[in-house]
């Protein structure tokens, strides 16, 4: 493979620029720029020559044989100072060095990858790791990216090839009889397998929103304070605020972090009864985004009728509660009366919901056990045929096998991975 080069800190103006280098020809280009390779894994301060001797930096070098690095390839480390002028001279020299190349976006967690330092559900959770925004997402990624999912997936591989075998020890001696009824121990283990499988599919759609965010619908009348809670809670003018009724027309959404995750604030239209056929349509947008969030939050201050919105763990509270005598209920966005106290109460709900989220956190993720749990469903059906059916059996649990393969990156990888690598950064 060519050597690969890039700059892994952000661009512009900081204190140090990390540039790597990846590939073959890592020790020859270190040769080049910096007099050698120092020891594997000491770092060693160096001066940085151009192609005449001149002076382009002096930068810390940390040099990571063959087996010992990232990608799983010889990688070398110019630790510069943060200068753009800097940074763009060292890389036009690598440029010029034989054999060396620029990396494309995310070529160097590819090339882990290709190497077997990582599986798919750990690059995935990389790119989740670099663009998670909250600590609920830094942990959900890191699980995933400690080998959580992949681990779980290798002890269900296991288990299904310890069936396989038992089932096919009965098919290549059909015409003789096995001492040992072995369909018990392959429903067991079947059974176990479908179960965990399950309890991952089961948490798919509350991890998916760690991932993603929840959302949080504001609903209530015209002038319940909507618009000016949202503000508060978000801190800026999110949103116009007007004594006038039916001043907000569309969704307003506003993202935040609250509690350590990751949340979407919807600001409604006033549900009430109208003939402004342009309000209508933004009170039909605002029914339409509360019934589909997570969960949603009603300024009730008795003129409006929510019941065909409410669902389960909904809050509701008085309004303007700067206006009425204090209560337990009672918000107020202009004065911030109450917001604490509804902020707690939110945080508590969706807390409480993100216990039951599991690892697989993306679609493809939900498809292949999908996919899995459906083939262990006929082969299990197929056991309860008897020994007629053994050989389909067989076949149902291969295919579950290939399921979770799929999921881990070890068949069916390509076609997927163009997706997962545009959402790299240079460097990584």
């Amino acid at each position: 493979m060519e050597t690969i080069f890039a700059l892994s800190t952000a661009p512009g103006k900081a204190g140090v620029a990390v540039i790597r280098l990846s590939g073959p020809d890592v020790v020859p280009a270190a040769e080049a720029i910096c007099g050698g390779a120092p020891a594997p894994r000491r770092a060693s301060l160096r001066l940085l020559r151009d192609a005449d001797g001149a002076r382009l930096d002096e930068a810390l070098v940390l040099y990571f044989p063959e087996g010992s690095s990232f990608t799983g390839e010889p990688v070398l480390e110019l630790q510069t100072h943060g200068s753009a002028a800097v940074v763009a001279a060292v890389l036009r020299r690598l440029g010029s060095l034989p054999g060396l190349r620029a990396a494309e976006p995310g070529e160097f967690t590819r090339r882990a990858l290709a190497n077997g330092r990582l599986d798919l559900t750990q690059v995935e959770a990389l790119a989740d790791l670099l663009e998670s925004e909250t600590e609920a997402q830094r942990r959900q990624a890191m699980r995933v990216l400690s080998g959580g999912l992949a681990s779980k997936c290798a002890d269900w591989r296991a288990a299904l090839i310890r069936a396989l075998a038992l089932l096919e020890v009965t098919i290549d001696f059909a015409d003789e009889e096995v001492p040992v009824d072995v369909f018990p121990e392959v429903r067991d283990l079947l059974l176990s397998v479908k179960t965990g499988i399950g309890a991952e599919i089961a948490g798919f759609a509350v991890a998916e929103r760690i991932r993603s965010g929840f959302e949080v619908a504001i609903l209530g009348p015209p002038n319940a304070g909507k618009s000016t809670l949202l503000n508060t809670l978000a801190g800026r003018e999110a949103a116009i605020t007007s004594e006038h009724a039916g001043t907000t027309r569309d969704v307003i959404e506003v993202r935040m972090d609250l509690g350590g995750l990751p949340v979407t604030l919807l600001d409604t239209a006033g549900l009430r009864e109208t003939g402004d056929a342009v309000e209508s349509i933004g009170i039909a947008r605002a029914r339409a985004r509360a019934s589909e969030a997570d969960l949603r939050v009603f300024l009730d201050d008795g003129s409006a009728d929510f019941d065909d919105l409410r669902q389960q763990d909904d809050i509701t509270v008085r309004p303007k509660a700067d206006l009425l005598p204090e209560g337990p209920e009672g918000v107020s966005g202009l004065t911030g009366l109450g917001v604490d106290r509804l902020v707690a109460r939110i945080g508590e709900v969706l807390s409480d919901r993100a216990q039951g989220g599991g690892i697989a956190i993306r679609a493809r993720h939900e498809t292949a056990l999908r996919a899995g749990s459906a083939a262990l469903d006929a082969a299990l059906q197929a056991l309860d045929a008897g020994a007629i059916a053994t050989d389909i059996a067989a076949e149902e649990v291969h295919m579950a096998v290939r399921a979770l393969d799929s999921l881990v990156g070890r068949i069916g990888v390509e076609d997927v991975l163009g997706e997962i690598f545009a959402s790299f950064c240079l460097g990584k």
